[in-house]
């Protein structure tokens, strides 16, 4: 038996009200160009927008004239979708609050995460949604996944509870020094002054 090997997220797709508050969401508050519209080619009466989160994947929404936006939370039951959380530059996410804000949108302030700041919010369906900026670049040749489970590891040794970005740190040097030769034969720190 083998398994069905995923190679990311190819699109997520939500349940709209009307056109409008999808677009106006979307790509009016969250910057994402809505790119691609047809028929619900399962259910005649909604329309699939498509809108690119800057990754080049896809967020869909199915939309119906004839449905309202309601705020209300969405369920948070087993099986249900919890929030959906989008990456953000540095700068961007230096000014979500005022951005927010400006818009009368409610949100739960800069949130740390030990590697990363997060920011939450809703979206008019009830939607909680989540703006996250990583504290780190992954050095070259490595992605943000292979730094945080480098860090993990580090983390888990010194029995610390959660990630700190001294974790963060030390899990690059560690990648750069296993991946990247030295004619060194002492890579250990020192003080030279």
């Amino acid at each position: 038996m083998q398994k069905l090997q995923s190679q990311g997220v190819h699109h997520i797709t939500m349940v709209g009200a009307d056109r409008r508050t999808s677009i106006d969401f979307w790509e009016g508050v969250l910057g994402m160009p809505f790119i691609f519209e047809q028929p619900n080619l399962d259910k005649a009466s909604e329309s699939h927008l498509y809108f690119d989160p800057g990754d080049g994947r896809l967020i869909t929404v199915f939309t119906d004239e004839s449905r309202k936006p309601a705020p209300e939370r969405t369920p948070t039951d087993i099986g249900c979708v919890h929030h959906i959380a989008f990456s953000v530059s540095r700068v961007t996410f230096l000014q979500a609050v005022a951005r927010l804000d400006e818009r009368g949108i409610k949100h739960s302030g800069v949130k740390d995460r030990g590697f990363m700041d997060s920011i939450y919010f809703q979206d008019p369906l009830g939607l909680l949604i989540e703006l996250a900026s990583y504290r780190f670049e992954p050095p070259q040749g490595f992605s943000h996944g292979e730094v945080l489970m480098e860090a993990h590891n580090i983390r888990v040794s010194r029995g610390d509870y959660a990630i700190a970005e001294v974790h963060l740190a030390d899990a690059i040097q560690n990648l750069i020094e296993r991946s990247r030769p030295s004619l060194s034969d002492d890579r250990s720190p020192k003080n030279p002054y």
